[in-house]
């Protein structure tokens, strides 16, 4: 998706000071609402930008904090076996109640647009996870979110709709059973594809799963935001 003009990088301060970026995208017409999108392991690269801008063409004020600059500035990472190690090496780094004080202060940003939801993929479906049971947002959105089960005593207190590749070998099935047994409220969906199944670089990327979640999540946020 092509960039939209008014889309830009802004400067947001959480509460323990940190300061950090984060794309925003505003919405096409009147706000439904608002989404923060959570980033991949891989930053708020190309991909993540344009889902955000995605997001604020279906009508909702849309922001992605970059998590990351914790860590380091500027970083947007490829799919390649040594960049994936180089994201998995800042993952690890990251304290996750930092990061959810930077998500918060995305999440204050927006919501004077209505209704937040936070949509998170991979590393950041977690944190959607995560975010859903302790932040101030109404439904949230998990693509292919990773090690769930990990984090089982930390179930949403909203509305949560969930996207997962039956070829995933990172989540499996027994695994994603026990996150259904703990969670048995969620909306969970399969499709016939693999881990990064919605992104268009990345030798995953499956086109009919692709849309198919897009519209199911579309349905959801409508139901839930706006």
């Amino acid at each position: 998706m092509k960039s939209q003009a008014s889309a830009r990088w802004e400067t947001l301060m959480a509460r323990d000071g940190h300061q950090f970026a984060a794309y925003l995208a505003p919405a096409t017409g009147t706000p439904r609402g608002a989404v923060v999108v959570l980033q991949e392991i891989f930053g708020v690269n190309e991909h993540i930008r344009s889902v955000a801008e995605q997001f604020a063409a279906a009508g909702y004020l849309t922001m992605a904090p970059a998590l990351y600059d914790r860590i380091a500035r500027n970083l947007e990472l490829g799919y390649g076996p040594q960049e994936i190690e180089r994201a998995r090496g800042y993952m690890l780094q990251l304290d996750s109640a930092k990061a959810m004080l930077d998500i918060l202060a995305a999440v204050n940003v927006v919501r004077h647009a209505g209704r937040v939801a936070l949509v998170g993929y991979c590393w950041g479906g977690q944190q959607a996870w995560i975010g859903a049971g302790t932040l101030p947002v109404h439904a949230a959105v998990g693509y292919y979110a990773s090690r769930l089960w990990e984090k089982l005593e930390r179930v949403p207190a909203c509305p949560m709709l969930f996207h997962f590749g039956e070829r995933d070998a990172s989540i499996p099935a027994a695994q994603l059973e026990r996150v259904r047994a703990a969670y048995p409220e969620g909306s969970y969906h399969l499709y016939p594809a693999d881990h990064g199944f919605n992104c268009s670089a990345r030798a995953a990327f499956d086109a009919p799963s692709a849309a198919l979640a897009w519209q199911r999540t579309q349905d959801f946020l409508r139901q839930h935001i706006g």
